[in-house]
């Protein structure tokens, strides 16, 4: 064989070595970036503070992709639907005044002047002020299903979903529930989200007076409420609402 062609094979033969060496060495960064899966089993504790069972969360709520651009973007529709857009100004043709030359063109040494309402008057009209309009954006279905995905599965993932029962069987009253809640970490600045699985008047009544706490059901749980939470309080029975919730809309989107 001559002596190029044997250099060539040689060149080549070190060019996959070297390759193999960096497809390997790219495999062992990206497994050392990659994030860790969430813990879906978490402790369920009693109001007294008593760890009562261990349970499995939902995995397709607490078990999704985190997705940081969809969470931001279901945050900004939620707060610009908040919005109730009734500030309103008066221009000058809508405030009272009269519509006279307040003074003559020429000869006063001051500026010229068509009537009082002007915008540079005293109880004059607004330039450029606010007026009615309609904020609302709207937002798919599927997107703010996989926004609120992501936020539950991102908490899971910093260990902040606490399961809580017993709350069915306490006197429904502020200092009970506080008292009860202070197992889950609550205080003043706790920042928790107290989820029920339905709406009961008594219970809302026994948590509205919280300070640091809010409170919401299964139904209408959504992103902003959960990113801004510093803790989330489950109710035991509340996962089983979160999943009928689902199995709801999946009824109702094939029957579409």
């Amino acid at each position: 064989m001559p002596v190029a062609k044997k250099e060539t094979t040689k060149k080549v033969t070190e060019k996959k070595v070297v390759a193999k060496k960096a497809a390997e060495k790219d495999g062992m960064k990206s497994e050392v970036k990659a994030p860790k899966k969430a813990t879906l089993s978490v402790e369920v504790v009693n109001t007294a503070g008593k760890v009562v069972e261990t349970i499995s969360l939902p995995e397709e709520f607490f078990g999704g992709k985190v997705n940081a651009i969809l969470m931001a973007q279901a945050v900004r529709v939620y707060l610009a639907n908040q919005r109730q857009g009734t500030s309103s100004t008066k221009t000058r043709g809508e405030v009272d005044g009269a519509t006279r030359k307040i003074y003559r063109q020429k000869g006063t040494g001051r500026a010229r002047h068509g009537g009082v309402r002007a915008p540079i008057f005293v109880k004059g009209g607004i330039a450029h002020g606010p007026k009615p309009r309609d904020y609302s954006l709207s937002f798919p279905k599927k997107m703010r299903k996989a926004a609120l995905i992501s936020a539950l599965s991102a908490k899971a993932q910093e260990g902040t979903i606490i399961v809580m029962d017993g709350f069915t069987k306490l006197e429904p009253k502020t200092q009970v529930f506080a008292k009860a809640l202070t197992h889950a970490g609550y205080s003043k600045k706790s920042g928790l989200l107290f989820v029920m699985p339905q709406y009961s008047l008594e219970t809302y009544r026994a948590v509205r007076n919280l300070e640091g706490f809010h409170s919401t059901t299964a139904k209408q749980l959504n992103t902003y409420e959960v990113l801004r939470a510093k803790k989330i309080v489950f109710m035991k029975e509340s996962l089983a609402a979160l999943e009928k919730v689902e199995e709801k809309a999946e009824k109702e989107q094939k029957n579409a």
